[in-house]
C-alpha cells in the first residue's frame, strides 16, 4: 500500500471523475515510465461496460506498465488516471508465473479468495452466497472439473481458467488480465478469448487483455491498443486502422494489414 507523498501522487492520478454510466475508466493524457522517464506517447482512452479491449505489442513494449499505472501500482509520469465513479470494482489476472505454482490450496480455495474483501474471524466460512458465486464462477470459466483439485497439480492452462474463476468471483466491473492465454494450446486460446467477449457483452464487463496473438485478438476484441516504445507510438482503434498504422508495419511487416499502405496516419498519441 501506498502512504505519504507517494499515496497522495495515487490518490490524484486515480480520482472520480464524472462521465455517462457506462464508463468505468478513463486514461487522459496519461503518460507512463519511469523515474519521471516516458515510455509511450500521451494516452487518451476510455474503456465502457460490456466492452473487449486487446492491448498488443513486443516484449518491453510498455504493456505492463501500463497495466501497472492502471490499477495504482505505479504513478504515472503526468497525466490521470480517473474511475467513474469510487463504487467500480476492478480485478486484475497476472500470468501464471506471478503465482507461487507450490500453493498448498484446491482450486476452490483460490477462487473463493475473491470473496474475501470484508472476511470477519466473526463468520470464517463462506455465506451460501459465496459458495454459490463460487460455484457459477469456476463453471463459467470452465474450471469446475478441477474445483477440487490442488491448484498445484494444474496444467498452466488449467491454472489460467482457475484464476479467471476467481476473478468472476469478485463480481468486478472492470476486469485486466496479462497474457490470459500464455500457455494454452491454439483451440483453448481461441475458445478463452471468445469467452472473455462474450462475458464482457453478458455481464456488462469491462475487459482488457494483454494478447501476443494478434489475429484472435482481433477476432474477437472490440478495439486493440497497439504500444510500441521503439517509434515511441500508440494507436488505438479496429483492426484495420491498427495493424495498417505505419508503426505497427514496422514491426511486424504488411501481412496484417489488408490493403498494404504505402504510407499510413501520422505516428502520435491515441484517443478514443
Amino acid at each position: 500500500m501506498a502512504n505519504g507523498e507517494h499515496g497522495a501522487e495515487q490518490a490524484a492520478s486515480h480520482a472520480t471523475h464524472p462521465h455517462k454510466p457506462d464508463l468505468l475508466l478513463c486514461c487522459e493524457d496519461l503518460v507512463i515510465g519511469y523515474q519521471g522517464q516516458a515510455l509511450l506517447p500521451p494516452i487518451n482512452l476510455q474503456v465502457h461496460r460490456g466492452t473487449f479491449l486487446a492491448v498488443i505489442g513486443r516484449n518491453g513494449s510498455g504493456k505492463s506498465t501500463w497495466f501497472k499505472t492502471l490499477l495504482g501500482l505505479q504513478n504515472p509520469v503526468s497525466g490521470r488516471v480517473y474511475r467513474s465513479s469510487a463504487q467500480v470494482k476492478s480485478a486484475y489476472v497476472p500470468q501464471t508465473s506471478a503465482i507461487d505454482g507450490m500453493l498448498p490450496v484446491r482450486s476452490r480455495e483460490l477462487v473463493h479468495w475473491g470473496r474475501l474483501t470484508g472476511w470477519n474471524f466473526l463468520r470464517p466460512f463462506s455465506k451460501r452466497e459465496d459458495r454459490q458465486v463460487v460455484d457459477s464462477a469456476l463453471e463459467t470459466a470452465g474450471a469446475g472439473p478441477i474445483a477440487n483439485r490442488p491448484y498445484r497439480e494444474l496444467s498452466e492452462g488449467q491454472k489460467q481458467r482457475a484464476l479467471l474463476a476467481r476473478v468472476l468471483a469478485t463480481e468486478a466491473d472492470l476486469v485486466l488480465l496479462d497474457e490470459p492465454t500464455a500457455a494454452m494450446d491454439a483451440v483453448a486460446e481461441r475458445e478463452t478469448m471468445r469467452r472473455l467477449a462474450e462475458l464482457a457483452r453478458e455481464r456488462r464487463l469491462a475487459v482488457v487483455v494483454v494478447s501476443h496473438d494478434l489475429r484472435v485478438a482481433a477476432e474477437f476484441a472490440d478495439q486493440l491498443l497497439f504500444v510500441d516504445r521503439e517509434a515511441p507510438a500508440v494507436v488505438l482503434g479496429d483492426a484495420n486502422t491498427v495493424f495498417c498504422h505505419p508503426a505497427f508495419r514496422h514491426q511486424y511487416g504488411d501481412d496484417y494489414c489488408p490493403r498494404h499502405p504505402s504510407s499510413g496516419p501520422t505516428l502520435g498519441p491515441a484517443t478514443g
